[in-house]
C-alpha cells in the first residue's frame, strides 16, 4: 500500500513539473558557442557560434532542434499553449539571384524529421507523408525557390504550413516599417544580409502571427502575415522545436544567428550586438601597392610591364569573347570563356559527355564555386537574331522546376556560343533505353520519370510567366539526376511566347519521328507539337524502341507498329519492352502505350493537354476507348505519322545513322531568324 501511495504521489508531483514547465519554460541564445542543441543532416556550428543549417552541398537537408520535448498543452485533448519565438537569419548563395531552397521554423513530434526529403521539400516532408493529417507538424517557411505543386506564390515568399508544405497562408516577403504610413517594403531572402522573424501563436484566440523585418530594425507593429487557426488538434501535448533547411542545385548557406523561445509568454530579446558575425561575400579587399619611388627600378619595372602587356593580349586574344553594349543587362547569366575554358580543362576530350547536331556537351567544374557544369558548345555563323536568342535563353534561365534542367547562363566567343546547364550525373535517358545498356531500368524507374517529365512539361507550357515550346522532346534530352529523377532538358530550340497569343514560328525544327503532321506543314510550334512528340516519347520508354527504326528495305514507324498490337484483339501489352521481362505494373504499361497513342494523334484537337496527361498518369482521370478517341483505322494512324517526315524524304535518307536528327541541318534557323 505504501508503494502505491509513492508511486502515485510521484506521477502527482511529475504533472506539476510539466504543467509548471510549459507554463513558463523558455530559452535564449545569442549565438551558438557552447550550446546543446540536437544536430543531423549536414547541420553544424561554426567556431565563430553560427548554426549553419547548410554547406556548399547539393540537394540535402540540415536539422537543428532543441534536444528536450517541450509541454505544448495540459493533455492530450487539451487546448494548445501560447508559444513566441524570434530568431535572426541569413541565407548565402554562390549565386546573386539563385538559391536553393529555404529555411523553416518547425514543431514536430519527433527531433530529425526521419524519412524528410531536401530541396523542395525543406527537409520536412516526402512525397508520400506531405498533407497528411498523422504529421501533427506545424512550420513557418522562407522559400526562396516556386514550387507549382505546392502552390506557391513566388520565390520569396513567407508561409504557414499545417502538415505539408502547400501554405495555410502566404505572403511576399517584407516588413511594415512603422512610421512608414502603411506603405510594404520588400525584403529578398536571399540577399546574404541578416534578418529577424518573430512568430507567435495566441492559445486564447487562436491566432498565428509571423513578423519579418531587416537586421537591427525595430519589430514592426503590423506583422507581415496573420492566420486565424486552433494549433490545439495539429500540436500533440509535447514537441520538439528547432529549424529544418535544405539545398537544391545551387550551392546556399543557411545561417542561424540567434534564437529565442517562450512558452505562455513573449520570447525574450536577442541581443543583437553579441550575435557572431556573418562571413564576408566574397573575396577579401586587398591592399594598394605602395609607390616606390627608387630610380633605379623604374627600368625593371618599365621591362616587367612590356612584358606583362605582351602575356595580358596573348591570353586575351586566348580567352576571346563576344560581348556588346547590350549584353551588360544579362549580369549573372553570362559567364566568362576563361572560367567555363578552366572548368572543362580546355574541352579536352576526356571530359566530353556527348555530341549531337547542335554541338558538343563537356562536364566542368566552375573553378570558385567548384559546382559541376555542362557546356554545350553551339557553332553559329550569323549575328541575325541573336540578341533575341540571347534574350530568350536568359528568360529560360529563370525557369525552375524539379524536373527541369536548370540553364544557368550562356557565354558568346568568336564563332561560338556556349550554353551553361546544371550537370546531370546519370546523363541522358536513352543511353538506357538502347545502345546495348549496362543497366536497364526497370518499370517503376521509367515511369516515375514519364511521370516527371510530364509534370516539366505541363510546367512549361502552363506554370510559368510565358509559354514555353520546347521543340525537342525526346529519350536523349530527358536527363537523369543523382536519384534517377528524370529532368527534361536542351532548351536550345525553346520557343517562347505569351499566355493567349499565337506563336509566330515558321521553320521547321525538330527531330525526325517526333514532328507532328501540322508542324511540317504550317512550320508553327504549339502546345500541340510538343504534345505529339511527348507521345512519341512515352512509346519510346515503353516498348524500347525507336519511333523510326529501318527493318530491311523499309521503315517501321513506332506508333504504327503499336497500333497494330492493341489492334489485334487489344494486345497492346505485347508492343512492351522485352527487357521488362515479368517485372512491371500492367495497368500503368498499358496506359502509358494508350496515351502515346492518344497524344499522337493526328489531328491537334484530338491529342490531350499536358494537363489531361498528368491527370491520366496521376490516375485522376480514366482513358477513355481509344477506338473513339482516335476514331481512325491503322492505315490512318500510318498515313498521318509519316506526314510529319514525308516532306524531308528528298534530303534526309531513312537509315539509322541519318533519321533520327533534322536539327544538324537546320541549326542555322536557330540564330538566323527561325527559331
Amino acid at each position: 500500500m505504501d508503494f502505491l501511495a509513492l508511486a502515485l504521489i510521484s506521477k502527482l508531483l511529475l504533472a506539476m513539473v510539466v504543467l509548471q514547465v510549459g507554463a513558463g519554460f523558455g530559452f535564449t541564445f545569442n549565438g551558438f558557442r557552447s550550446v546543446n542543441l540536437d544536430l543531423d543532416g549536414i547541420a553544424e556550428f561554426t567556431p565563430s557560434g553560427l548554426l549553419r543549417l547548410t554547406n556548399d552541398t547539393k540537394q540535402k537537408a540540415g536539422h537543428a532542434f532543441y534536444p528536450d520535448p517541450i509541454p505544448f498543452k495540459n493533455s492530450s485533448e487539451g487546448s494548445a499553449f501560447s508559444f513566441s519565438t524570434t530568431f535572426v537569419f541569413a541565407i548565402i548563395s554562390e549565386f546573386p539571384r539563385l538559391s536553393g531552397h529555404g529555411i523553416a521554423f518547425v514543431a514536430a513530434p519527433q527531433r530529425g524529421l526521419p524519412g524528410a526529403l531536401p530541396s523542395q521539400y525543406l527537409g520536412l516532408f516526402n512525397g508520400t507523408n506531405d498533407g497528411n493529417d498523422t504529421n501533427h507538424v506545424f512550420a513557418v517557411e522562407l522559400d526562396t525557390i516556386q514550387s507549382t505543386e505546392f502552390q506557391d506564390i513566388n520565390d520569396n515568399h513567407v508561409g504557414i504550413d499545417i502538415n505539408g508544405l502547400t501554405s495555410a497562408n502566404a505572403t511576399p516577403a517584407g516588413y511594415y516599417p512603422d512610421g512608414g504610413a502603411g506603405k510594404f517594403e520588400n525584403l529578398t531572402l536571399i540577399s546574404g544580409r541578416a534578418m529577424q522573424v518573430w512568430v507567435d501563436y495566441d492559445g486564447t484566440n487562436k491566432q498565428i502571427d509571423v513578423t519579418l523585418a531587416p537586421f537591427k530594425a525595430a519589430r514592426p507593429s503590423t506583422p507581415l502575415l496573420s492566420l486565424s487557426r486552433d494549433l490545439s488538434p495539429i500540436v500533440n501535448k509535447t514537441m520538439y522545436v528547432g529549424f529544418s533547411s535544405s539545398t537544391g542545385s545551387v550551392l546556399t548557406s543557411h545561417y542561424i544567428l540567434g534564437w529565442s523561445f517562450q512558452m505562455n509568454g513573449q520570447a525574450q530579446g536577442l541581443s543583437l550586438s553579441k550575435l557572431p558575425k556573418l562571413p564576408r561575400i566574397g573575396k577579401k579587399p586587398t591592399s594598394k601597392l605602395l609607390t616606390i619611388g627608387v630610380p633605379a627600378l623604374c627600368l625593371f619595372f618599365v621591362s616587367a610591364l612590356i612584358s606583362g602587356l605582351v602575356y595580358y593580349v596573348r591570353r586575351k586574344r586566348k580567352y576571346a569573347e563576344v560581348l556588346e553594349d547590350w549584353e551588360l543587362d544579362y549580369g549573372p547569366h553570362r559567364f566568362k570563356y576563361k572560367d567555363l575554358y578552366i572548368a572543362t580543362r580546355g574541352f579536352r576530350d576526356q571530359e566530353l559527355l556527348g555530341s549531337g547536331g547542335f554541338g558538343r556537351v563537356y562536364r566542368g567544374i566552375l573553378p570558385t564555386s567548384k559546382m559541376e557544369i555542362a557546356v554545350k558548345r553551339v557553332s553559329h555563323d550569323s549575328r541575325q537574331g541573336i540578341r533575341e536568342f540571347v534574350a530568350e535563353i536568359v528568360s529560360i534561365g529563370r525557369l525552375r522546376h524539379r524536373n527541369i534542367v536548370t540553364l544557368l547562363g550562356y557565354c558568346r566567343r568568336k564563332g561560338e556560343l556556349l550554353l551553361v546547364y546544371d550537370y546531370m550525373p546519370n546523363g541522358s535517358l536513352e543511353k538506357y533505353l538502347f545502345n546495348q545498356p549496362k543497366v536497364t531500368l526497370n518499370w517503376a524507374q521509367r515511369f516515375r520519370v514519364i511521370k516527371g517529365v510530364a509534370a516539366g512539361l505541363l510546367y512549361l507550357h502552363e506554370g510559368w510567366e510565358q509559354v514555353v515550346i520546347h521543340r525537342d522532346i525526346k529519350a536523349n534530352n530527358v536527363l537523369l539526376d543523382a536519384e534517377m529523377n528524370g529532368r527534361l532538358g536542351d532548351f536550345g530550340l525553346a520557343r517562347l511566347y505569351d499566355h493567349g497569343t499565337d506563336p509566330q514560328t515558321t521553320r521547321v525544327v525538330g527531330t525526325l519521328g517526333y514532328l507532328a503532321p501540322e508542324h511540317t506543314r504550317t512550320g508553327k510550334a504549339t502546345k500541340a507539337t510538343d504534345v505529339f512528340a511527348f507521345g512519341a516519347f512515352l512509346l519510346e520508354v515503353a516498348t524500347g524502341r525507336r519511333p523510326i527504326e529501318a527493318r530491311g528495305t523499309e521503315d517501321v514507324i513506332l506508333v504504327d507498329w503499336v497500333f497494330s498490337c492493341w489492334n489485334r484483339g487489344g494486345e497492346i501489352l505485347e508492343a512492351r519492352d522485352p527487357n521488362l521481362g515479368g517485372e512491371f505494373v500492367a495497368k500503368e504499361v498499358e496506359l502509358v502505350l494508350k496515351l502515346g497513342l492518344m497524344c499522337s494523334h493526328s489531328d491537334p484537337q484530338g491529342r490531350p493537354t499536358m494537363r489531361q496527361v498528368v491527370h491520366y498518369l496521376d490516375g485522376d482521370m480514366l482513358i477513355e476507348d481509344l477506338s473513339s478517341s482516335l476514331s481512325i483505322s491503322s492505315s490512318g494512324l500510318r498515313f498521318a505519322h509519316r506526314e510529319g517526315f514525308d516532306d524531308f524524304a528528298m534530303s534526309y535518307p531513312t537509315s539509322m545513322d541519318k533519321a533520327f536528327s533534322i536539327s544538324s541541318t537546320v541549326s542555322g534557323s536557330l540564330l538566323s531568324g527561325g527559331r
